[in-house]
């Protein structure tokens, strides 16, 4: 079997991370030329390339796996350090998390409200789409994500965590102008809200709702925060599918209508992590999971 040297390993995710040889050599008090010889030693020994010598620098598919790895070897580290009282051990543990903008805004925040202050936690969030979320994992950017893939990352466990509700809604005198008569009809023309341009959930809703045949207008206004998109189809900007959490209050407050009822779409959510014996991983799973069950479908 192949030894996988950590310094040369740990040098691969400086590069990465700094985006430059010359950047890594210089977080690593170390010169470029051994930066790139530990590189270079690193794919003579994988027989992979692992770099990608662009600006910045990125990672090649195997070049991916040894940062997971070596993302991985720092968390277990850190996690020794703190075990055994050893310096630095009084530092907060900074765990990444990528999770879907929807989610962010509903119920996710409240599962990290439920880690004790003593578990002395740091979080980094990174918002991305749940069908997106994954990428990063594989990437090893994060060492655990909201996807709504239930295939696992490799190295990762998968567990699911419920379905969040969308209601296809707008504002009541939007409706009145726009959607009155056959939905098959009527929407396919009508001025929509889309999250950004990977955002395909309102063309998929319509597909659905007419068999393949149309999908949703080019009359489109791309607002990319999940408060922004609910707030600008309350305000008649166009109809969207909006999270049922969100949409509750606003149904509540007449400001919305769904104008399909029984088309509600539910979008089953994952949760992933790498597969560590992480003290700090498990509590943020526990919290997640337990946050999950009581703000999301079964």
């Amino acid at each position: 079997m192949t030894d996988l040297p950590l310094d040369q390993v740990r040098t691969l995710l400086a590069v990465v991370d700094e985006g430059t040889f010359d950047a890594a050599a210089a977080a690593l008090h170390v010169t470029p030329s051994a930066v790139s010889q530990r590189v270079k030693s690193l794919e003579q020994r994988t027989g992979r390339v692992l770099l990608l010598r662009s600006k910045p620098v990125r990672p090649t598919e195997s070049g991916e796996v040894l940062v997971r790895l070596a993302r991985q070897v720092a968390r277990l580290e850190r996690d020794a350090h703190a075990e055994l009282g050893l310096s630095g051990a009084e530092e907060p543990t900074r765990v990444s998390v990528a999770v879907n903008a929807d989610s962010l805004a509903t119920w996710f925040l409240g599962a990290l409200t439920r880690l004790p202050p003593q578990a002395r936690l740091c979080f980094e969030l990174r918002r991305e789409d749940e069908a997106h979320t994954a990428a990063l994992l594989r990437e090893g950017t994060v060492m655990a994500a909201v996807t709504s893939s239930p295939e696992p990352v490799p190295g990762c466990s998968v567990r699911h965590l419920g379905r969040m509700r969308y209601l296809p809604v707008a504002r009541p005198e939007f409706a009145a102008t726009h959607l009155a008569g056959p939905l098959h009809e009527v929407l396919p023309e009508a001025p929509v809200v889309v999250f950004d341009r990977r955002d395909d959930f309102q063309d998929g809703f319509l597909r659905r709702l007419t068999r393949g045949r149309a999908e949703a207008s080019v009359r489109r206004h791309y607002v990319p925060t999940s408060e922004g998109f609910a707030e600008a189809v309350a305000s008649g900007l166009g109809w969207g599918m909006v999270p049922e959490h969100q949409a509750g209050p606003l149904l509540r407050a007449g400001r919305l209508t769904v104008f399909a009822p029984g088309h509600e779409v539910d979008t089953p959510l994952h949760w992933q992590q790498w597969k560590l014996d992480s003290p700090a991983l498990a509590a943020v799973t526990h919290a997640v999971t337990e946050a999950a069950a009581e703000a999301l479908y079964r």
